[in-house]
């Protein structure tokens, strides 16, 4: 056989293997739709009343993402000051909402020690 029959062959195997194998894949992978009738009632039932919360969160994610792009810092750098930012707000939050609970607490004392 000569080079040229060789080369020709070659081409023709790498092609069916580069084309022929994803298009096998492609036409033996379920649907969305396929995957979603094999399931039982309940796991249906929860796909669909989660289905909008889990879209929202992936959007709330992706913009997250694309409001840490626009930094000149990295991706990871201005997710973690984020995520500092939130935990200093959360513990803001949790001091007041002690002070507040303390103070509610002294006026009542002082009413109840005014009344007797």
């Amino acid at each position: 056989m000569s080079k040229v029959g060789t080369w020709i062959k070659m081409l023709v195997v790498g092609t069916v293997i580069c084309v022929g194998g994803p298009a096998f894949v492609q036409s033996i992978r379920p649907t969305d739709e396929e995957l979603f009738k094999r399931y039982n009632p309940e796991l249906q039932r929860r796909s669909i009343e989660e289905g909008d919360r889990r879209a929202q969160e992936f959007d709330d994610y992706v913009n997250k993402l694309k409001q840490w792009s626009k930094s000149d810092k990295s991706i990871w750098v201005a997710a973690q000051e984020q995520q500092e930012q939130m935990r200093t707000q959360a513990t803001a939050q949790q001091n007041q909402a002690k002070d507040d609970a303390r103070i509610q607490r002294e006026e009542m004392r002082k009413e109840l020690l005014g009344e007797k």
